[in-house]
């Protein structure tokens, strides 16, 4: 097994990291000053982003949920990697060969999440391979039938399962993967005689994460014996999450990112004919309802706008009447506007662009209606309203669903709209809706009061909490100026100011922590500060060194800090000062010694001042 990753191996891949292209493969990331970019949390769920990025310090810091760090952490709290695995993981991003100390032995805590990644992307290349064999020809003739050549194949990854029970499972066996490691992969099944291949006969595509590693796969069956569901997922695996994967994510975010869009669709060859129709912001869910989960990952990227749109497409039977409802109670976590779109005839994007051509995917979207709207509209579909009794019923259906609209400004329209659909009485529908009880909390609140198995957290120390007071605005500007500036302001003036007054308890313990690492000014001064700062303290340190500074030319970056540093010191030099003066006025008498000494000191006080200024 490989020893332990050297640290200068460690430092280099942070330095070459770009932190900025790191987070941008997760998140919608804008530009928000010098050096400084923001986005949506991905560790939380915030509608106005918080989340900031600072590329050439190489740290990352959410002002909302407190969580920071640097390349190395994001990864690793992003896919759940060890600190080894996620040095691995940048380091094959950079192209950059570590080097391992002997002697020290990684040690093994279940399973391990980069083995299985690439075991998931040795079978990605096993099936894409079987494609092009001869027993793949039902699987060739299935894709060209839905109008999908070889290139769209190669694009999305497409590829085919054999039919035999352990074509996959050999072959990767003999590139030295476990029958461990291939059950936690979810590539193959366990049975009395042993694993043997999950995916047999079905083509397969390979569903990828944001930045295009393989998790898992989705496959259909082709053969009339088979007599397995139609669609076949990887099931939950250490790196496979139903509910946390968008199918095409990988190839859309840019486009989403870009566009402000996104379209959900129901299936993998909808996602397919939409990207080749030129919708290139198309998605979808894999083998699960679109949920709160989905929404996180795909406002992330998307950004928070809310002019943004988010259209889902539904099939205009049963089964999509009620996705369209769930999706209604879903759709309130979006800031962005949310639609539907039904294809005319039944046919489903893969089936119009087939028989109508690209144009026809595009006026799909194009048509789109109000998911509200549409929500109501299928909820009284089933009722006849030339009846009083289907009206009424009708009106039972339909008012929770306008109850539930949280927005004040359009839950009065939306009842006007349902009484004329309904051909009811405002006032009648403004009481269903009023009087509709409300949804119960969700299964993990208990109530108010306290959590009493839960333990109190120690409160930790961030910028929130200083104290409103200019005196500590001024210290709060400097440390930062200190942090982030350190090797520019100097080692001289950063020993000075290291020893200065500092009011707010929270500051004071940052400020003895720069005292602490003052020896190590450098590249690594960030790295070492935070070494020498309480855990308690460190969220703060990380929001000092993230937090933007009022000078937004990059080149007077450095003076502004010197300057701000200067300041913090001067104040302390003002108030001996008046200490002294005050001194001078109690002794009285200007000719006596005491006196003079009092004047000397004022004196080398004022020269000192001078000199702060012209060093």
């Amino acid at each position: 097994m490989a020893g332990r990753i050297k640290a200068s191996d460690v430092e280099e891949v942070k330095r070459r990291t770009n932190i900025g292209d790191l987070v941008g493969d997760y998140v919608a990331l804008k530009s928000a000053g010098i050096d400084s970019m923001k986005g949506l949390c991905p560790f939380h769920d915030e509608r106005s982003p918080s989340f900031h990025v600072r590329p050439t310090l190489g740290y990352f810091h959410c002002f909302g949920c407190s969580e920071s760090g640097d390349a190395i952490s994001f990864v690793q709290k992003m896919d759940h990697l060890s600190f080894a695995e996620a040095v691995e993981r940048l380091a094959a991003r950079i192209n950059y060969v570590l080097t391992y100390e002997e002697g020290f032995e990684r040690r093994e805590e279940g399973p391990n999440r980069t083995r299985l990644l690439a075991a998931n992307q040795a079978a990605s290349e096993f099936y894409r391979g079987q494609l092009m064999s001869e027993e793949a020809t039902t699987a060739r003739t299935f894709l060209a039938q839905r109008g999908f050549d070889e290139a769209s194949w190669e694009l999305f990854g497409v590829g085919y399962a054999p039919r035999g029970w352990d074509g996959l499972t050999g072959h990767l066996r003999k590139l030295g993967y476990t029958p461990q490691e291939l059950v936690q992969a979810g590539l193959v099944s366990e049975g009395q005689r042993g694993i043997y291949d999950r995916f047999r006969g079905r083509v397969v595509w390979p569903i990828r994460d944001t930045s295009g590693q393989t998790l898992g796969f989705g496959a259909r069956k082709l053969y009339d014996d088979d007599n397995g569901p139609k669609y076949l997922n990887t099931p939950e695996t250490p790196v496979y999450h139903k509910s946390r994967v968008l199918y095409g994510l990988d190839l859309a975010k840019k486009a989403i990112s870009r566009g402000r869009r996104a379209v959900i669709v129901e299936g993998y060859t909808d996602v397919m004919a939409c990207h080749l129709a030129g919708v290139e912001d198309a998605i979808a869910t894999c083998g699960t309802a679109f949920g709160k989960d989905h929404i996180s990952m795909l406002r992330r990227v998307m950004g928070d706008d809310a002019a943004a749109e988010v259209i889902f497409t539904f099939d205009p039977d049963e089964a999509g009447q009620k996705a369209a409802l769930r999706a209604f109670g879903e759709e309130q976590r979006f800031t962005a506007q949310t639609y539907a779109a039904v294809a005319p005839d039944g046919y489903d994007p893969a089936d119009l662009r087939l028989h109508k051509g690209d144009e026809a995917v595009h006026e799909l979207f194009d048509k789109k209606v109000p998911l509200f709207e549409f929500a109501l509209k299928q909820a009284i579909a089933r009722f006849d309203l030339n009846s009083v009794e289907g009206r009424v019923s009708a009106l039972r259906q339909a008012a929770p669903i306008v109850a539930g609209i949280k927005d004040p400004g359009m839950r009065p329209g939306y009842t006007r709209e349902l009484a004329r659909m309904l051909g009811l009485d405002l006032r009648e529908v403004q009481h269903a809706v009023r009087n509709t009880r409300q949804a119960p909390p969700e299964p993990d609140y208990a109530g108010p009061g306290p959590d009493l198995e839960r333990e109190p957290e120690r409160p930790k120390a961030s910028l929130a909490t200083l104290r409103r007071d200019p005196a500590v605005w001024l210290e709060r500007d400097a440390l930062m100026a200190m942090i982030q500036q350190g090797p520019a302001v100097g080692p001289e003036l950063l020993s000075q100011a290291v020893t200065a007054q500092v009011t707010e308890p929270n500051l004071r313990v940052v400020r003895d922590a720069l005292q602490t690492a003052l020896p190590s000014l450098g590249d690594s001064w960030i790295e070492s500060i935070l070494e020498a700062t309480p855990q308690t303290h460190q969220g703060l340190v990380r929001e000092l060194a993230i937090a933007s500074m009022p000078q937004r030319d990059p080149a007077l970056l450095p003076e502004y800090a010197r300057e701000v540093v200067i300041s913090l010191l001067d104040r302390d030099l003002v108030s001996l000062k008046q200490e002294l003066l005050a001194r001078m006025q109690r002794i009285g008498d200007s000719t006596s010694e005491a006196s003079r000494r009092v004047q000397e000191q004022l004196a080398a006080l004022e020269h000192a001042r001078r000199g702060l200024r012209n060093d």
